[in-house]
């Protein structure tokens, strides 16, 4: 049964859609730039570095604070419902693991460190969206006393700011694993987004190419022309990435996109 269906009001349902949107956004943009620091730790340890701060920039603006702004609301809501409170308790511990992998990502004194600890980082926020989104979220959508549409009202932190939920529905193809390297094409990181998730794909995207720096380039691999993909690389950063063909199918399309 899904959540709309366990909603107990439209706007409530119409308020988890938004929360899962942005958790897909969170998760991808995090798959993506982890995927960039492994990459990057195999290939070039100096670059590893960058990459790192990037994410750990990343982890300070947007996976921490929607950590609390969770437990100001979601959380605070769920554990007065006596099913919920056990849980709630575990999501909590989750947090302070979470918190607890940043700062040693912050703090990693190699780059092989960084790219264990930004896995590790990766693999528990995936277990814990899915929780969120298939225990806490469906629990207070079915609570008649909890109106979650008021309890979030906005907030940028758990709702996101939707251009991203807005671009998947566009259906695009991109996401995977990458790195980072020069514009040498036996260099460029390789992302393959074949295997990503549908939801998760160009948040992945969009989060390895935040960790490209000038003069670098990585490789994308798609499984058909993503050129929804492609305008909404240019609506967000115009003019910054050069695109060059390399295949155009009929199993893979790869492309080349180099940070001017």
């Amino acid at each position: 049964m899904s959540t709309l269906t366990l909603a107990s009001d439209p706007k409530d349902a119409a308020a988890v859609e938004a929360v899962e949107a942005h958790h897909a956004q969170l998760a991808g943009e995090l798959a993506g730039r982890v995927a960039m620091l492994v990459a990057a730790a195999d290939r070039d340890p100096a670059a590893a570095d960058e990459v790192r701060a990037g994410l750990v920039a990343f982890c300070d603006r947007d996976l921490l604070p929607h950590a609390v702004a969770e437990e100001g609301t979601l959380y605070t809501a769920a554990r007065d419902l006596p099913e919920a409170r056990l849980l709630i308790d575990g999501m909590l511990a989750e947090h302070r693991r979470l918190t607890a992998l940043v700062d040693a990502l912050r703090e990693a004194d190699s780059a092989v460190r960084a790219a264990a600890d930004g896995r590790a980082l990766q693999v528990l926020f995936e277990e814990h969206l899915a929780k969120e989104n298939d225990l806490v979220l469906p629990l207070l959508a079915g609570a008649p006393d909890i109106s979650l549409a008021d309890l979030l009202g906005g907030m940028r932190e758990l709702l996101g700011g939707g251009e991203e939920a807005a671009d998947e529905s566009t259906g695009g193809g991109c996401g995977g694993t990458c790195g980072c390297g020069g514009s040498d094409d036996a260099e460029v990181p390789e992302l393959d987004v074949r295997e990503v998730p549908h939801a998760l794909r160009h948040a992945t995207v969009f989060g390895a190419l935040g960790a490209v720096p000038a003069g670098r380039a990585m490789v994308l691999v798609a499984p058909h022309d993503p050129l929804p993909l492609l305008r909404q690389i240019e609506d967000r950063h115009p003019g910054v990435f050069a695109v060059d063909y390399q295949q155009r199918g009929p199993e893979a399309w790869r492309l080349l996109l180099t940070h001017r």
